[in-house]
This record gives C-alpha cells, structure tokens and sequence, in this order.
C-alpha cells in the first residue's frame, strides 16, 4: 500500500476537523494522519495507488496550503 506526504499548514485539532471531512471523502484514502508537532506538518497519506492529486485538491478545497515530499 503506497504511502504518499506532503507538507501543510494543517497546524492545530480544529484544522484537522475541517479537513476531515473533505478527506475522507477521497476513494483510495485508507487512514490519514498529520503530525502537528512537526514544523512542516506533515500529511501522511496511506493510499490504494492514489495519485498526489485528489488529496491536494481536497486539502486545498478547505483552505490549507499542501506540496508533496517527494
């Protein structure tokens, strides 16, 4: 199952519970999580063979600033 990260400005619970929704929407999201203690709030993604593309489509949809890693 690939893992895909990216780096967000998610930086708080109330930021993760706007965005809930909006990823979990997604098809071929399996968990997702975001490290809040890390400076670059990282968003790890594990996915079905997603590409970068609708997670950083829905993540931004609710106003957050998202980039893949790698």
């Amino acid at each position: 199952m690939p893992t895909l990260q990216f780096k967000t400005n998610i930086n708080c619970g109330g930021c993760i519970a706007r965005v809930t929704p909006r990823l979990n929407e997604v098809k071929g999201i399996r968990s997702w999580k975001v490290d809040t203690d890390n400076p670059d709030k990282i968003l790890t993604v594990e996915t079905e063979m997603l590409s970068n593309e609708p997670i950083i489509e829905a993540v931004k949809k609710v106003g957050f600033n998202i980039q893949p890693l790698q």
